[in-house]
């Protein structure tokens, strides 16, 4: 079945009452029919429900409709999209291990490796999306991850992520890739060769800054990659905490359950059942929504671009972009989605230009139907120097646009009198 159609039904075979929407399951927990059922469910010896923190099915069916989107096998929600990253690389490495990591992430992921992370004893090893090769020099034996965006937020790069991939499979090392400005209606970076998905669905999935919640994906077989894998010694050995449990042996896709097992049961950051549900209408539409944000961003970025006070225009729709290659090779039809960013003269000038804006609403967020702006250097990266900004894509005099769903033609007006003020 084509995506849309699979946005519509995939994951969702319909209760006793026969219900055309998916219901909301709002309870914590679930009653068993007796002892014997529920020593079954806690010892994997049945499939089932057993407490909200672990399934519940409003999730369930979010988290199987989007890992059929993506062409995965299994997808595991979280609370947020930094719990999902969190999980997804907490479920690979561990204290005296390291990850390499794209120097062009979204401003949160930068904190969350080089610092967070940094305090459970997991290193940030960092390469130029740009130029993959230099991952080859950072790989030890105690590397676990390779983690990059496939659309970088917010320097708008393009990852190439058949090169990324081989370069991980020849170290049999994982890949996880935030594919959350793309979403998998315009790439599928699974297809490529990468291991695992990683979303905000806070952003294009809900599409109307609804609701905070994350979810991971996972491919078809990656038990290949991980039994006998040295480097992952946790799904080859027995899991104490879950009876002996050896994650390779079970025939479910062995990455999302063990960060379901040993991650959101110990963690906690579960998704609300009520926002499981808002992201399945979100979903329902995501096709429709992505092809009209893309349309609307290559107008305002041909506009942009042809504007005296700015200097460049980073969106991969452009022909005139570098990374106009790798969006045709890895993006449906070349549409890259509602992101946007254009570089002017200076820190001051930027901040001049987003103030100016009236229908453009200044918030820290993507992928909502009603555009954004926003000036990374004073929000999401201002924790960093002006080398570090640089090195990540991110000059001071940036600024990042989520291209909503107006008339694009309103939206060239706006930054027309912001940028001639």
């Amino acid at each position: 079945m084509q995506l849309q159609t699979q946005a519509l039904h995939a994951g969702y075979d319909k209760d006793t009452q026969r219900t055309m929407a998916v219901p909301i399951y709002q309870t914590t927990a679930y009653e068993f029919r007796d002892v014997e059922h529920a020593a079954n469910l806690f010892a994997l010896k049945e499939l089932g429900n057993i407490y909200t923190r672990l399934n519940n099915p409003t999730t369930d069916v979010f988290e199987k409709r989007f890992a059929t989107l993506e062409g995965g096998t299994a997808g595991l929600a979280t609370a947020s999209g930094m719990a999902a990253i969190f999980y997804a690389i907490a479920n690979a490495a561990e204290a005296g291990d390291n990850i390499i990591c794209a120097r062009q992430l979204y401003g949160g992921t930068l904190t969350q490796a080089s610092y967070t992370l940094k305090r459970f004893g997991i290193e940030a090893r960092y390469f130029d999306v740009q130029n993959p090769d230099e991952i080859n020099a950072l790989v030890d034996d105690k590397t676990k991850v390779i983690f990059f965006e496939s659309l970088t937020n917010p320097s708008v790069d393009v990852a190439d992520i058949k090169a990324i991939t081989t370069i991980a499979k020849k170290h049999g090392i994982l890949t996880i890739v935030d594919n959350t400005v793309a979403t998998p209606i315009l790439c599928r970076p699974l297809e490529h060769g990468v291991d695992v998905v990683v979303h905000s669905a806070s952003k294009y999935t809900t599409g109307q800054g609804l609701a905070i919640g994350g979810i991971l994906v996972e491919r078809h077989d990656l038990v290949d990659l991980l039994r006998g894998n040295q480097r992952y010694p946790q799904f080859n050995e027995a899991d104490e905490s879950y009876h002996g449990l050896v994650y390779v042996d079970v025939p479910l896709p062995l990455f999302c359950l063990r960060a379901r097992l040993s991650l959101l049961r110990d963690l906690g950051a579960v998704v609300s059942p009520f926002n499981s549900w808002l992201f399945i209408q979100g979903i329902e539409t995501l096709s429709l929504r992505m092809r009209e944000h893309s349309r609307n961003a290559l107008a305002v970025a041909e506009f942009l671009e042809t504007h005296p006070k700015v200097k460049k225009v980073n969106y991969p729709g452009l022909k005139s972009n570098s990374n106009y290659a790798n969006a045709q090779r890895y993006f449906e039809n070349g549409m890259s989605s509602g992101l946007l960013s254009f570089e002017v003269e200076s820190f001051e000038e930027a901040k001049k230009i987003v103030d100016a804006t009236n229908l453009f609403s200044l918030v820290v967020n993507i992928g909502d139907s009603k555009s954004i702006i926003t000036h990374p250097a004073s929000t999401t990266h201002q924790q960093l120097s002006n080398e570090e900004l640089i090195a990540c894509g991110v000059p001071s005099g940036l600024i990042r646009l989520s291209i909503g769903l107006e008339a694009s033609s309103d939206l060239i007006d706006d930054l027309t009198q912001a940028l001639n003020g």
